[in-house]
């Protein structure tokens, strides 16, 4: 029997090489987005490439009615999920923080903190009853060190890092695994997303030097997702070479 992945945000990044990665080794794919059109290309390649079996399902991590209308009512094949990779994540501009969007604020709350608090809660009873699962969140080294500019980005990220903590521990009694990984300097739409289309600027943001790529990020959670029964990575920090943390980077 196949084993069942979610995947949240899969309709490009780090999600869609996650969803990719694992639907290679003969996972059955459950991919959310907000995308439509980008989730069904996706869901095609991945069941014409790899003989999977693929879920689409499209609303924004920050809409809590749609995230449990969702993922409350999977269809019964659907239902013993394995693991949930809570990727869906956004930063939005770089400003001081005087001069910060108070919009962006809250869009980056309730998408990196609030919308992986809705998902995972959603999905936890059915990891319980299955009496094992894994739960892998995406963090970023931001939420390890804070740097100038990325003032509530920083702080979504260094709580999804206490959330996952906090998961750890919570969730020992019911054999599930919790993993937290934390990327850094990543070539995806992260920064275009960041810089609301400013592509010149987004690109900046990668010239002088090679950055992680999102099958990198992929290859990370499919290995701590692939380990014995025994054993669990909590916490993974990931950066490319020229990169030692959320500020260090020499180009």
């Amino acid at each position: 029997m196949s084993k069942i992945i979610l995947v949240t945000g899969a309709s490009s990044g780090f999600g869609k090489a996650i969803a990719t990665k694992f639907a290679a080794g003969g996972w059955n794919v459950i991919i959310t987005g907000r995308r439509k059109e980008k989730l069904d290309e996706l869901a095609k390649a991945l069941e014409a490439n790899y003989g999977i079996k693929t879920l689409s399902l499209v609303f924004d991590v920050q809409d809590k009615k749609a995230v449990f209308d969702n993922l409350q009512n999977l269809p019964t094949e659907w239902q013993a999920i394995n693991i949930l990779v809570n990727n869906a994540g956004l930063a939005l501009g770089r400003d001081s923080f005087e001069n910060a969007n108070l919009e962006d604020w809250e869009t980056m709350i309730d998408t990196n903190l609030k919308g992986l608090l809705y998902v995972t809660r959603a999905v936890l009873p059915g990891l319980i009853n299955n009496g094992k699962g894994h739960i892998i969140n995406i963090g970023s080294t931001a939420g390890k060190e804070a740097y100038e500019k990325g003032n509530v980005y920083c702080a979504s990220k260094t709580a999804v890092d206490a959330i996952s903590q906090s998961m750890r521990i919570d969730l020992l009694k019911h054999r599930i695994k919790v993993t937290v990984v934390h990327p850094g300097a990543a070539e995806t739409e992260f920064s275009m997303v960041r810089f609301k289309g400013d592509e010149q600027t987004a690109k900046s943001v990668y010239e002088g030097y090679k950055p992680l790529q999102a099958e990198d990020i992929a290859d990370t959670v499919h290995y701590c997702a692939n380990l014995p029964e025994h054993v669990c990575i909590n916490s993974v920090v990931m950066t490319c070479t020229s990169q030692a943390n959320s500020f260090y980077l020499y180009k």
